[in-house]
């Protein structure tokens, strides 16, 4: 007697975002000054250079660092301006 169960399409095949999978998701965490957003960004994402607030050195382009906000700000323009791109070690220390 034949299977009656319907037969599985085959799904398009999607990549595996390892940086995604290696860094982790956007956290929050708590330190002294309060509670913080933290975004991990791959090498590959980091397209500008910026300055690490916790050493006052360059995050070079194409370079994995995280991003930080404070957490009362989650939208709006405000949130934007408040977000500081970090050495992972700098804040790690921080």
């Amino acid at each position: 007697m034949p299977s009656r169960r319907p037969k599985r399409r085959a799904q398009p095949y999607v990549p595996l975002d390892v940086d995604r999978l290696m860094l982790g998701a956007a956290r929050i965490e708590r330190r002294r000054a309060g509670e913080w957003h933290v975004q991990p960004m791959s090498s590959g994402n980091a397209v500008k250079d910026y300055t690490c607030p916790g050493c006052g050195g360059t995050v070079a382009q194409g370079t994995a660092h995280v991003v930080v906000w404070p957490a009362d700000s989650i939208f709006g323009d405000r949130a934007v301006e408040q977000r500081r791109h970090w050495h992972s070690g700098c804040w790690r220390a921080s």
